[in-house]
Order: C-alpha cells, then sequence, then structure tokens
C-alpha cells in the first residue's frame, strides 16, 4: 500500500451496502469480534465473491472469516500503533520511511480495503473445525513471522504452501486478489485491486457501519 499508485486511483463510489456476513452462511471466527459487529460486514459484491470461493474449495474445506470491515477509526489507530513501534525499533529512520514501512504492513486510513468494506482476513478450517496449516498465525506481523507471513514466501513447509495454494485456487477465480504481504488478506473494488486488474477507478471507498 506504500506504492504511490495506490493513492493516486480516484474512487468511484458505487453506493453498495454493507452486509452482515453472518446472516449468509459463512463460518465466521470471534478473535475480531466488536460491539456492533462491525468485523463480520463486508460489502454485498465482496460477500458473493466469497460464497462463490467457498464453493470451488475440495470437500471437508472451509473459509473461516476473521475480519472483514474495520471502521476509519480504528484503521488509524492501527496504523499510528505499528508507525510507533517501528520507530522504537528503527530510531535513525526519517517518517517517510517508518509511513512507507508501515504500509506494507498496516494500510493508511484513507486508503484502506478494510476500512471500504472491500478486504476480508480469510483462512481455511478442516470438517472438524480445526485451522489449516498456513505457515503462520493470522495478522502475524513480517517481524514476527521473518517474512512468512508475504504470500510466497519462501522456507515456509510443503503443507503450508500446498494450503496457501488452495485458498488462492478458490478465492482468485471468484474475483478477489491477494495482497502480497499478507496471505490471509483477499479484497475487491479497492484502490488496490483498481491498480491490480487495471481498472480506472475503485469501486469502494472508506465508509462507516450505519
Amino acid at each position: 500500500m506504500s506504492d504511490p499508485r495506490v493513492a493516486a486511483i480516484p474512487v468511484q463510489e458505487c453506493g453498495e451496502d454493507l452486509v452482515d456476513v453472518r446472516a449468509h452462511g459463512l463460518i465466521v471466527d470471534d478473535r475480531k469480534r466488536d460491539e456492533t459487529g462491525a468485523f463480520a460486514h463486508v460489502r454485498r459484491g465482496v460477500l458473493t465473491r466469497l460464497l462463490h470461493a467457498q464453493s470451488l474449495l475440495p470437500a471437508g474445506v472451509s473459509l473461516l472469516f476473521i475480519e472483514g470491515f474495520r471502521p476509519p477509526a480504528l484503521q488509524a489507530r492501527y496504523f499510528e500503533e505499528y508507525s510507533d513501534q517501528l520507530a522504537l525499533a528503527h530510531p535513525a529512520w526519517s517518517a517517510a520511511e517508518i509511513r512507507e514501512a508501515a504500509s506494507r504492513f498496516v494500510s493508511p486510513p484513507e486508503i484502506a480495503p478494510h476500512s471500504a468494506g472491500a478486504a476480508v482476513d480469510v483462512t481455511l478450517i478442516d470438517h472438524v473445525g480445526r485451522e489449516l496449516d498456513m505457515g503462520t498465525r493470522v495478522n502475524a506481523s513480517p517481524e514476527e513471522s521473518n517474512g512468512a507471513c508475504y504470500t510466497e514466501a519462501p522456507g515456509i513447509s510443503d503443507r503450508a504452501r500446498t494450503n496457501r495454494a488452495t485458498l488462492s485456487r478458490a478465492l482468485t477465480p471468484a474475483g478477489l486478489i491477494n495482497y502480497g504481504t499478507e496471505w490471509w488478506h483477499w479484497s475487491l473494488g479497492d484502490r488496490y485491486w483498481a491498480l491490480q486488474t487495471q481498472q480506472t477507478a475503485a469501486l469502494y471507498g472508506p465508509v462507516e457501519l450505519p
């Protein structure tokens, strides 16, 4: 997200509503649960594609929905907290260097796919609800995982690589794209998606939960 071409993409807001995925058959984890239930919402078009992706998975494997919509104020807090961590770890870095590094893992709030309801964090579970080995936990930072959070990271196990490929083979044909620094992060209709798919504008901009 630190690429200036992402911020340069205009938004032509389509006005699509946020919907609660818990009412539509997806398995939802509670680790990011909040009082308003914002975490379980995505734009309607994103939900449609998640349901399609679920239908493409092998028998006995399901998507586990972790987090969707993130209010802009919460996104700003996450970005500031991670920036502060980087500043402490790298006191010689300039403000611009800190912002660029922070943006690789936590999107600036003005362009954040989660705050547009365009992004979802997901993993895979087996038939009894156990999370499959994906090489790292969901939301593991580059520092914590020594870079293993990157989707194409070398050094992860064959099993984890196979499971990441299974996730990709369901979500990519459904129309979502992956953010390469986070194997779990997929989106549709945001500025990053528009850049990667060569669209002239994003479909979704930052919104608030009604």
